[in-house]
């Protein structure tokens, strides 16, 4: 029964953890790439949410199909919103692109939240389609419609993402811009390109995360920062630039947390912030950075 219980709870944490990985290889690909704290990361996912919730109502679209227009919508509005505030910190000098795209980004924290309540009020919104609550079961667990299709999209979405970076000439591009952007300039690279496309895929991701969180809880203009922190957790878990580790990072996040939550209790929600206490005191290069 115990073993049960125990195996159920790693199904239930794999199926957060993807979420949590999503998210965070969006803020780690921008962070690797270009140097950019984006601490309002958090809020594309919640808008992400309201898109497919809108699609679902609206035209009825099932959530998993809205997926695609979700990216290309989130990816169109990460550009815009690279071009008009954060294009002008790309050739700072590191320590100062940090610091002020911090600044602009809590700016967006600050004023995103309150155009979503403009928008679609603070009323608590979710995607219920049919299957929403149903499940099958293997071996007795019993495995949910919705986190086991969450993670199958989690999984080749990061697959995808690995294939973009590491075998096309883009992925090329990003990568020696992350080495060395000068050096990268000069050797024919188009480096404002490749930082507009960096970050509005990782805005993009934050979409396609939302869409899976927005039928697993509740969406409102406020969950974008609870989201941003465990993102930022898993991004120091995994280490700073590891886009490869935050998927892992996240899941393994998620299998901490939902294990601990069976001997913890309530007191689960600050183990997060614990080990993220933990990892920047006794190897703040992260489990998968380098040294």
């Amino acid at each position: 029964m115990i073993a049960q219980l125990l195996t159920q709870t790693l199904v239930n944490g794999i199926n957060v953890g993807a979420m949590y990985g999503l998210i965070a290889v969006g803020l780690s690909l921008t962070f690797g790439v270009m140097k950019i704290l984006n601490v309002a990361h958090g809020e594309f996912l919640m808008l992400g949410g309201y898109v497919a919730f809108w699609l679902f109502t609206l035209i009825g679209l099932d959530p998993f199909l809205s997926l695609p227009l979700v990216g290309i919508g989130l990816f169109l509005l990460g550009a815009i919103c690279y071009k008009i505030f954060f294009a002008s910190l790309a050739r700072f000098h590191e320590e100062a692109k940090v610091k002020n795209s911090l600044l602009v980004a809590f700016g967006l924290f600050l004023i995103v939240p309150q155009v979503a309540r403009a928008l679609w009020t603070s009323d608590e919104r979710a995607i219920t389609p049919a299957y929403s609550g149903e499940s099958f079961a293997i071996l007795g667990i019993r495995i949910g419609y919705v986190p086991a299709g969450g993670l199958l999209v989690a999984v080749v979405v990061i697959l995808g993402l690995h294939l973009l970076l590491t075998k096309t000439y883009f992925g090329k591009s990003v990568r020696a811009t992350t080495e060395n952007w000068k050096a990268a300039k000069l050797m024919g690279i188009n480096v404002e390109r490749a930082y507009l496309f960096t970050f509005a895929l990782g805005t993009a991701l934050a979409g396609l995360a939302g869409v899976l969180v927005g039928m697993t809880q509740a969406v409102t203009p406020d969950i974008g920062m609870p989201w941003t922190l465990k993102a930022l957790i898993v991004v120091v878990l995994a280490g700073i630039g590891s886009v490869g580790g935050a998927f892992f990072a996240g899941l393994l996040l998620g299998i901490i947390e939902a294990v601990s939550a069976v001997f913890m209790g309530p007191y689960t929600v600050v183990l997060g912030l614990v080990i993220f206490l933990l990892i920047l005191m006794f190897r703040p290069q992260g489990l998968f950075g380098k040294a």
